[in-house]
């Protein structure tokens, strides 16, 4: 019954996504390497600061580094090819990392491969898409919710957390993970020349 639910909602997906309908073929090998290996820098170089951070100055400034370096991370990575690599969510922090409607249909996708046992930490997705006149790449990397990522990211946050949350978020909605949710995902894209 619930194999038949998860086919029902993934054919539901994908009958309503107009973008997907738009895929004309997968990425090349090298690009797909290119963009695991983007991601592996990104990731590998945020975790760093935040696990330092976190270890030499706790959650509350943790919050701080994350607010001011997530982004100067994610141009250093991006500055070292043609994509550019972001992260994204189905419930952001920082509304400017809100996913566009393909990230979201693959955020989407990618909870639905999750409730079918697919593991978190190899849950990928590469595309070619036509928008407009361009030929874009994308590709799609699930981060997976860590023991580390629930001081901030939780079900229950300590009072000084949320306040702080709440002081640099205002509109924050990146909170009620619990340990192996699917937190959100690495994001690149590159016009494809």
């Amino acid at each position: 019954m619930k194999l038949i639910s998860i086919n029902l909602l993934l054919t539901s997906v994908l009958v309503m996504s107009p973008l997907l309908v738009n895929a004309e073929e997968t990425l090349p090998m090298q690009d797909i390497q290119q963009a695991r290996s983007l991601v592996k820098a990104f990731g590998s170089d945020l975790k760093s600061v935040l696990i330092t951070t976190m270890k030499s100055a706790g959650p509350i400034k943790a919050l701080e580094v994350c607010n001011t370096q997530a982004e100067p991370i994610a141009e250093k990575n991006s500055a070292l090819s043609a994509w550019d690599i972001a992260r994204t969510s189905l419930k952001v922090r920082n509304p400017s990392n809100a996913p566009d409607v393909w990230e979201t249909t693959i955020l989407r996708q990618f909870e639905i491969r999750k409730a079918a046992g697919e593991d978190i930490n190899t849950m990928e997705h590469s595309e070619v898409v036509q928008v407009g006149e361009k030929t874009v790449l994308r590709y799609m990397k699930a981060i997976p919710t860590g023991g580390l990522c629930l001081a901030c990211h939780g079900s229950k946050l300590a009072d000084d957390v949320s306040s702080k949350v709440n002081a640099l978020y205002p509109n924050d909605q990146a909170t009620g993970f619990k340990l192996g949710d699917i937190r959100g995902a690495f994001t690149l894209q590159k016009i494809k020349l």
